[in-house]
């Protein structure tokens, strides 16, 4: 068993879990806008943006939901282990929220690139 504060690993889970929620609003609207700029006349480059822009927010926001309840499901199990272990985390979970940090820091990096390759579309067709 690992000596952890569970509450602060705990807070760490719903920051994690926020900052995804916020992720999936601004990506279901960039999703919005790109309809909007499809309604548009484009060429065939333009519509291959968008298609490929589709197909990724479409990916990412799947990404972001079972990163979300992954992240849930593990904050349950460190609570009841809370409990059952007299405040102590399984080894097991502590390596497990560590995994989940690099999965959600991955994942952040991604949505960043992929911020930037939607306004960089967008200002090349306006």
């Amino acid at each position: 068993m690992v000596q952890v504060d569970i509450s602060q690993l705990s807070g760490e889970c719903n920051t994690w879990r926020e900052k995804l929620r916020n992720y999936r609003e601004e990506f279901s609207n960039d999703e919005a806008r790109l309809r909007q700029v499809a309604g548009q006349p484009l060429s065939k480059e333009q519509l291959q943006d968008v298609e490929h822009l589709h197909n990724q927010f479409h990916i990412q926001l799947i990404n972001i939901h079972d990163l979300k309840q992954a992240i849930k499901a593990h904050d349950r199990k460190m609570n009841f282990e809370k409990v059952a272990f007299n405040g102590k985390v399984n080894e097991d979970s502590f390596t497990r929220h560590e995994n989940l940090f690099e999965e959600y820091q991955a994942l952040e990096q991604t949505l960043s690139d992929l911020r930037n390759e939607f306004n960089d579309f967008l200002k090349r067709s306006q």
